[in-house]
């Protein structure tokens, strides 16, 4: 991330607590910082929206940096996802600014994005922790964990306990919902009684592979547009 991002995302928290996501607050905070409207046009096509994927972007950055510098020997694995989500968190440096991009992704046309961007932060903890699932575990996976972050962020967002308390009891209690499932499908699977019902759904489950980078076609995505 460039430091002409970094200053418009600074720049334009200090007016989505009155004006939202808008094109409004997106052009202040090119007039606060002095970027040329072109630049800044250029690096945001679609203004405010495209800056508040930036600033998620930017939280996911800081959350992998954290998790990086963090001490996990003496953590199971389930407390390393929720310490990743814990980080992923406290890496939201405006609560209010969240609580408008959570009210504009409830909006229709905005639903997908916002769905892709908790998607992103799943995956991105599945990374951190050396996921390396091939079949359709890799999307159930990353759709659980996405629910686990989105349920455990509106919590946050009405929490008032001290230093957070309420809401870390909350994430542990969705993470062990989350191992309690998972050891009740391995469970499943090892059932001598049920191993041969299973066996058609798990070879079409097999078949299901996890999206793969491309690198021999022209150009390149970014993830953020």
């Amino acid at each position: 991330m460039t430091e002409i991002e970094d200053k418009l995302i600074d720049a334009i928290l200090a007016h989505v607590v009155f004006d939202g996501w808008s094109e409004t607050a997106f052009r202040a905070a090119i007039e606060d910082t002095g970027v040329d409207p072109v630049v800044a046009r250029g690096l945001f096509p679609r203004g405010a929206r495209d800056l508040a994927r930036a600033w998620h972007d930017r939280g996911d950055d800081r959350m992998a940096a954290a998790f990086e510098a963090a001490d996990l020997s003496g953590m199971r694995y389930s407390e390393k996802v929720a310490h990743a989500v814990r980080l992923r968190i406290e890496a939201i440096d405006d609560k209010e600014a969240l609580r408008r991009a959570t009210t504009r992704n409830v909006l229709p046309l905005n639903a997908p994005e916002g769905a892709r961007m908790l998607w992103q932060t799943a995956d991105r903890i599945w990374a951190m922790l050396g996921d390396t699932s091939d079949d359709y575990n890799w999307y159930t996976k990353r759709m659980t964990l996405s629910g686990v972050i989105g349920s455990t962020l509106l919590f946050w967002l009405g929490d008032d306990s001290t230093d957070n308390q309420a809401t870390w009891d909350f994430l542990d209690r969705r993470i062990d919902n989350v191992m309690d499932f998972e050891k009740l499908k391995a469970g499943l699977q090892k059932n001598p009684l049920l191993k041969p019902l299973l066996a058609g759904p798990n070879w079409l489950a097999e078949q299901i592979k996890p999206p793969k980078a491309r690198d021999d076609l022209p150009g390149s995505i970014n993830p953020r547009r």
